[in-house]
């Protein structure tokens, strides 16, 4: 059974890899395979990679073929349909899924995805509510997100999550409510309503976030810092609704109910006490997944609970590998997708790793007689038990959290020791308790609530003294697949029981993971990147041994900025934990945006900006011209402003970085004023070989003057996809192109990287095409 479902993953997994998909024609060989699987048991292995690849390729072209016509992008177009998430308040916006029946447009209707994810940035007419029928005026497109090394794969999660179409809604007298009924979403109805009573009973905790997402399963309200916190020490899987959480309440529900049943002997002559305690624990687990709403971690813990419960019902033996390569298997029948997803890997990562780890585990003869009370040893064999699960896990899972997010917290096995009993013992039956106990008896429900709340109030402090710790977490750059493989093979190895010959070869294998040489640029190189920050601009340039950092891109919203999300990831990925400068060309949004959330993460020895008087809580120096410095053979260059004395987009940093014949000029937000300025300044310094276009390419700058006086080979505009202004402006590219430039843009090429380190230059590596997938857009 456990090759079997290993097959079919294999086969799942490959297809996930293309960059284009197969005719889906061939996805009817499925059906030619099965009863080949069936008969032939020696191939099965074989067919099932088959299966799984056709399987993959049957879901995948059925989720594509939902696709928004090209046609209506950026068009106003009219909606009905249901809304079909519990809308999330951000930033005075909401986000909601809207599950559309009709699009029109110019009066046709046009076929539509089944799922679209929209912003509401306006004050609706009236309150939305999961499940309530409402027309609405939006503008669309396809799902789009940044590509850049080290980030959130947006389209990829996106793509998972079946939309195939994102926008806004507009603002417009034609949007309202249809109609409201009961029957439509009925969980989620009492999810928000259970929702909007935490956020009064809770409303002035800072735990409220966490709360929710304990209880209901909504994040969108943990702080940033408090994601930080959870981060550092290894425990967010504790606020996220998946298998611990279900699989724990579950078994609680279970020894608790088959106690209870068994006090009555009449109910035994019924059903068998362990037969009724499943049922108990399956409706159980059902409801809290329910309550969380049946999110994809959810739906695969469930999975597993349903077969061991199922197994106790039949009285068949429970068999721990083969009912997770069996609920492996359905999980990846019922979403193949899953397998896009940290989480799936991760969770169905742990229970194998303790599988493996856990099953030499017996305590010593020895230690049973050292006690003279059977309670004592039977705690103390609980707790070496729980002690050694928490370091087989985070041994195991060492190699794929380094490889998914380039970070590793150490006190893991220490704030998990605590953390684990603590939240799913103590707080989640108690959340679930009051929570319950909301809708019928608010007055013993909110009293449960605000104790659960002090209790998750006293761990916090713990965890927060964790994550302050010196050495709670490792950073370290992205192993190559060949070292993740190497490493997750040794680790498994060191893991194996004892006696099995040759454990010390793990040792070996892990080598790789620690001494393997992080890559950089070598002495007199320069590698730079400008990254896909969206309507912004955000660019790295190293050197052997220092970084450089030219704008952080925009904040979009109290939780989200380019320099937290965007910029620091991909500096871990690059083994980059401090930068050498830092520049800030100016205050804008799209350019200083991201400033506070990247140093909030990544430290800078110097900042330099034209605007130090308008960061926030940024100690910066001015920028100004005539400011030079040498790094490892690349000669750095202020060219812009000439004084301290203005402010605004002529006022911005211009940076230019020279290596050999070759140099590179950023040239920020200027536009024409600014432009004369450096011609004249500069006519004879002003050549790049690369040219971060000024202002992303507007109409207001890129003049004739400037564009022969730089001269460049390559133009680089960083802009945002179908950015309302229209940048970079068609006249501007093609005025470039007159002049023998090669154009790029990061909406188009995602993060764009070149690397100057021989005398000719080639074309840059492109991050969007370079990892295409068959779901990303061109």
């Amino acid at each position: 059974m456990v090759l079997n479902s290993l097959a079919f993953l294999a086969g799942v997994t490959l297809l996930q890899q293309l960059p284009q998909l197969p005719d889906p024609k061939w996805s009817w060989l499925l059906l030619g395979c099965i009863p080949f699987i069936l008969l032939y048991k020696h191939l099965r292995p074989l067919l099932l990679i088959i299966a799984g690849f056709l399987w993959a390729l049957f879901r995948a072209d059925l989720l594509l073929s939902q696709e928004l016509p090209l046609t209506l992008e950026g068009q106003d177009v009219l909606l009905d349909g249901i809304i079909a998430s519990i809308p999330d308040d951000q930033n005075h916006s909401l986000h909601f899924t809207f599950a559309s029946k009709r699009l029109l447009f110019k009066d046709q209707v046009w076929d539509t995805p089944q799922w679209i994810r929209l912003n509401w940035y306006q004050k609706p007419p009236s309150k939305l509510k999961v499940g309530d029928h409402w027309q609405l005026i939006a503008r669309l497109k396809r799902p789009r997100g940044f590509m850049n090394l080290g980030g959130f794969d947006y389209e990829g999660w996106l793509f998972q999550q079946g939309f195939r179409a994102t926008g806004y809604v507009r603002e417009s007298a034609a949007n309202h409510l249809i109609e409201s009924h009961r029957y439509y979403y009925p969980i989620d109805r009492i999810r928000q309503y259970l929702l909007e009573q935490i956020n009064v009973v809770l409303s002035g905790s800072p735990q409220r976030g966490l709360v929710e997402a304990l209880t209901l399963g909504k994040e969108h309200n943990i702080l940033p810092q408090q994601w930080q916190v959870l981060e550092r020490t290894g425990t967010i899987h504790l606020v996220s609704i998946s298998g611990l959480h279900i699989s724990l309440l579950a078994g609680w529900v279970y020894f608790l109910g088959r106690r209870l049943w068994s006090l009555r002997a009449a109910n035994i002559l019924i059903l068998p006490a362990h037969q009724a305690a499943a049922i108990g624990a399956l409706m159980s687990a059902l409801c809290y997944a329910g309550l969380a709403g049946f999110s994809v971690p959810t739906q695969r813990a469930l999975i597993m609970v349903g077969l061991v419960m199922l197994a106790i019902l039949l009285k068949r033996p429970i068999h721990v590998s083969r009912t997770l390569a069996l609920a492996l298997l359905l999980v990846l029948i019922w979403d193949p997708l899953s397998v896009l997803t940290a989480g799936f890997w991760l969770s169905f990562g742990s229970v194998a790793i303790l599988i493996i780890g856990m099953a030499g585990f017996r305590p010593s003869s020895s230690t049973e007689t050292a006690y003279p009370s059977a309670i004592f040893y039977h705690f103390e064999r609980l707790w070496r038990q729980w002690g050694k699960a928490q370091w087989v896990v985070a041994i195991g899972l060492a190699p794929i959290l380094l490889y998914q997010f380039q970070r590793l917290s150490l006190v893991a096995p220490l704030t998990n020791i605590i953390a684990i009993p603590w939240v799913e013992l103590l707080i989640v039956p108690i959340l679930l308790l009051g929570t319950l106990l909301l809708i019928p008896f608010p007055t013993v429900g909110i009293p449960i609530i605000r104790f659960a709340d002090h209790l998750l109030a006293i761990l916090w402090k713990f965890l927060t003294w964790c994550a302050t710790l010196p050495l709670a977490q490792w950073d370290h750059q992205a192993p190559p697949l060949w070292v993740l493989i190497s490493a997750t093979l040794g680790s498994l190895l060191i893991l194996a029981p004892r006696g099995l010959p040759g454990r010390w070869l793990g040792s070996i294998a892990l080598l790789p993971l620690f001494l393997l040489p992080q890559a950089r640029p070598a002495d007199g190189s320069l590698w730079f990147t400008l990254l896909d920050v969206g309507q912004g601009l955000a660019a790295v340039a190293r050197t052997r041994h220092h970084t450089l950092v030219f704008d952080t891109g925009p904040r979009y919203s109290s939780q989200f900025n380019a320099g937290e999300a965007v910029i620091a990831p991909f500096l871990r990925s690059q083994g980059i934990h401090h930068m050498d400068t830092l520049i800030i060309s100016h205050s804008d949004n799209d350019h200083a945006g991201g400033a506070t959330g990247l140093l909030h993460q990544i430290p800078a020895t110097q900042i330099l900006t034209s605007t130090p008087n308008q960061l926030n809580k940024i100690e910066a120096q001015q920028c100004i011209r005539g400011q030079r410095w040498h790094w490892d053979g690349i000669d750095f260059q202020i060219l812009h402003p000439s004084s301290d004395s203005g402010q605004g987009n002529n006022h911005s940093c211009v940076l230019r970085i020279t290596r050999g014949e070759q140099h590179i000029l950023i040239a920020a937000d200027i536009q024409r004023q600014a432009e004369h300025a450096l011609v004249t300044a500069n006519s004879s310094n002003l050549s790049a070989t690369i040219l971060v276009a000024p202002h992303h390419g507007s109409l207001t700058s890129s003049s004739p003057a400037f564009i022969t006086a730089v001269n460049p080979k390559h133009v680089l505009f960083a802009v945002g996809y179908r950015n309302q202004w229209h940048f970079p402006q068609p006249s501007i590219v093609q005025r470039y192109l007159q002049h023998g430039a090669k154009t790029w843009d990061t909406a188009r090429h995602g993060a764009i990287t070149f690397h100057l380190d021989q005398n000719t230059l080639n074309d840059p590596e492109t991050f969007r095409q370079r990892n295409r997938h068959y779901w990303t857009g061109d």
